[in-house]
């Protein structure tokens, strides 16, 4: 049996999670060949290239246009995510971006139509579907193992706020939350949401609420089969990262997730304790890059990527009717097109 020749990868973005990414292509997954780097600033597309022993470049289009790449990593700043999708599909070349894949359901709209029109391969970095844990939990879902969706629940907990001046308005749900929105319609398998409530404060800077910070938020959100979910998110949990979710159904419950990074406990006389993981990238290492494995395995092999252009645009619609809720204080339809004006 041949062995595929690796995909050939070019990345864009080298900040934290572009270089993880990028680490990962290069040294990790036999499937992928990372041939070039690039980052708009010089000194960080010269460090990255130059850790990985790859070329580096400040010119993005120059990265997409490069006849020896056939697969392009967009893990850059989330405003350019939909422009540099439509490039990439553009120039033929199979598209993994990080989420969210747009910021506006249009920009959603035009990504996907080019990866459809240009029958290109698109996956979006939806990681927690890779995880085990979470996969096994679907799985129980689709399988009926808890009959009919009933109550969900996602939440994320990150570990800390370093500089609450420079997250951007709207960051819990566009950034954070959008991860628990994509999970909960993963997990309520069919379904549509269509109905939205927030509550959300800035309960962990105070001082910065008025400059556009939101730091801890519940939504709750209604499904069309009926379900109803909460998706929960703070920005600082002292423990460590936290990320769960939990299907309640007419026939059982399933629930997969845990801040614990192995299941070591210590027991002794002040207590019981166990470690915990205080990075995503710490607690879904091994979903990382499995899910770049996926897009490899669907580049050579043709199938359709686990995760696409329509997944993003789904969970993208929640997300932007989280930020009306909050600006009209109430319940609000989730929308299928943007707000005029918004």
């Amino acid at each position: 049996m041949s062995i595929p020749d690796p995909v050939r990868v070019g990345l864009i973005g080298a900040g934290r999670i572009g270089t993880y990414h990028a680490t990962t292509l290069a040294r990790r997954l036999p499937e992928a060949e990372l041939v070039a780097v690039a980052d708009p600033f010089e000194a960080s597309a010269k460090r990255l290239g130059d850790a990985l022993g790859v070329e580096w470049l400040t010119d993005s289009q120059a990265l997409i246009d490069d006849p020896r790449i056939e697969a392009v990593a967009i893990t850059c700043a989330s405003t350019a995510h939909a422009d540099l999708v439509v490039a990439a599909a553009q120039a033929g070349k199979a598209v993994f971006v990080e989420k969210p894949m747009a910021m506006t359901l249009a920009d959603a709209g035009r990504a996907i139509g080019a990866a459809e029109a240009n029958g290109i391969p698109l996956q979006v970095g939806f990681n927690r579907r890779f995880a085990r844990d979470f996969a096994t939990a679907h799985n129980v879902v689709t399988s009926g193992g808890i009959g009919a969706p009933q109550l969900l629940r996602s939440l994320t907990r990150d570990p800390g706020l370093a500089n609450p001046a420079g997250v951007p308005p709207w960051t819990i749900f566009t950034q954070t939350l959008i991860h628990d929105f994509d999970a909960l319609n993963w997990l309520n398998p069919g379904a549509t949401a269509v109905e939205v409530s927030v509550m959300a404060d800035a309960l962990v800077a105070p001082e910065f609420k008025d400059g556009g910070l939101l730091d801890t938020a519940v939504v709750t959100i209604r499904y069309d089969n009926g379900a109803i979910a909460v998706a929960e998110a703070s920005f600082s949990a002292a423990y460590g990262y936290d990320v769960r979710a939990e299907v309640f159904g007419s026939a059982g419950m399933v629930q997969a997730g845990s801040p614990a990074h192995l299941t070591t406990s210590h027991w002794s006389a002040t207590g019981v304790s166990s470690p915990t993981a205080r990075a995503d990238t710490d607690l879904f290492d091994s979903a990382y890059a499995a899910e770049l494995a996926a897009f490899c395995a669907a580049v050579r092999g043709g199938a359709p990527t686990p995760v696409g252009g329509r997944d993003a645009r789904a969970a993208l619609r929640i997300a932007l009717a989280c930020v009306e809720s909050v600006e009209t204080g109430g319940t609000v339809t989730v929308r299928d097109t943007d707000r005029v004006g918004a």
